[in-house]
């Protein structure tokens, strides 16, 4: 049963929470419009699909990325302005514990936190494809991807010189296959390859050279041919053009690095699990964005947590003395979780543990601060 002091702070929490995003998301708007108007105008945009495709889901994204930032400093600011108000003494002089004041702060934390993980792992995927799929069309820098190496499924080596989203077309383009004693048993070199629009596993090679090695133990030959020191029947062709049809999409061999924010959890899931068999180094990354849809929306608790407890001290310097407080967590926080992301894309750190250090080591901060701040 909620009493009027917890029905008062939720909804000063959520009425400042709610401000601060739509005051933030519009300032972030109106930047993104400056700067992608002329683009829009040159590639004739439709208006409809601008408002809806493009800043509907624009907003969806970037409000809940930054969701638990501005819960920080919300809580500061409204908390802040209650110390000075002198709200905050009288509830402490009224015989409640610090953490009956803490009690309302955490309901209205976990009513963010779970709209954010609904938003995380239902809504957004689904969004962000839509929003991805205007950026594509209408203003996005065309994909380009370098020497490309991957393992496919059947001992396939693909590896590949260049490849320009713009043109379509894959330079260099080569494709090795191995039996089960790691022999060599499949060459093809192509000097361009593309995909048929139509047929998306159906490919054009150009300028083609390919070699084929049978090797004479997999086969039921007599031994006089073995022991005439022959163990291989080799087969070399050059041709100018082929059509082929190969198991592949050039969509499994070139892909931007933010298209896991377009998979469900357990598309991106799968999605996972076949790059890692392609031996695909981007696999952290996407590892990471799996693992951060559940432990953003759960830094939302540590951080109430430390705002509270570092704002609801009636200080000489004022609000604004609160706020740097806070601004100055906010930067800490945030360069950890960079610093733990980077080790785990560049130096194998695991990427579950990248994303959920720092929520253990500002969750023991928020412990010690809120045991100290009723002090």
């Amino acid at each position: 049963m909620l009493k009027i002091l917890d029905r008062y702070i939720i909804r000063k929490f959520l009425s400042t929470f709610f401000f601060m995003l739509g005051v933030i998301m519009l300032l972030a708007m109106v930047f993104d419009i400056a700067s992608r108007l002329p683009e829009f105008i040159s590639n004739q945009a439709p208006i409809k699909a601008i408002i809806f495709d493009y800043y509907f889901n624009f907003l969806l994204y970037y409000g809940n990325t930054f969701s638990s930032m501005i819960i920080f400093i919300s809580v500061i600011w409204f908390t802040a302005k209650m110390a000075q108000e002198s709200e905050i003494i009288p509830m402490l002089n009224s015989g409640r514990p610090f953490i009956r004041i803490i009690r309302p702060y955490m309901i209205a934390a976990t009513i963010l936190m779970l709209m954010s993980l609904v938003l995380n792992h239902f809504v957004l995927p689904r969004a962000n494809r839509v929003r991805l799929d205007f950026e594509e069309s209408f203003y996005r820098d065309r994909l380009v991807v370098e020497n490309y190496h991957a393992e496919f499924p059947g001992n396939e080596l693909v590896h590949y010189a260049s490849y320009n989203s713009q043109e379509s077309i894959i330079n260099d383009f080569v494709i090795e296959r191995y039996d089960n004693k790691n022999r060599l048993i499949h060459f093809l070199k192509a000097r361009t390859a593309t995909v048929d629009s139509a047929k998306p596993n159906y490919w054009h090679l150009t300028d083609v050279f390919e070699r084929k090695v049978t090797y004479l133990d997999t086969l039921k030959l007599n031994l006089k041919i073995q022991s005439k020191g022959i163990d291989q029947k080799i087969q070399l062709s050059e041709v100018h053009k082929k059509d082929t049809i190969l198991p592949y999409k050039i969509e499994d061999m070139a892909i931007r690095d933010n298209i896991a924010e377009a998979m469900t959890y357990t598309e991106l899931k799968q999605f996972i699990r076949k790059e890692k068999e392609k031996g695909n180094a981007s696999v952290p990354t996407f590892e990471i964005e799996l693992y951060q849809r559940t432990s953003y929306p759960f830094a939302t608790y540590i951080l109430t947590l430390i705002g509270v407890s570092v704002s609801s001290r009636k200080k000489r310097g004022g609000i604004g003395v609160n706020i740097a407080i806070g601004l100055l967590f906010v930067f800490i926080y945030i360069f950890a979780m960079k610093v733990t992301t980077v080790a785990a894309t560049t130096v194998g750190f695991p990427p579950v543990a990248a994303v959920w250090i720092p929520n253990v080591i500002f969750g023991i901060l928020a412990i010690f601060l809120y045991r100290i701040a009723p002090k």
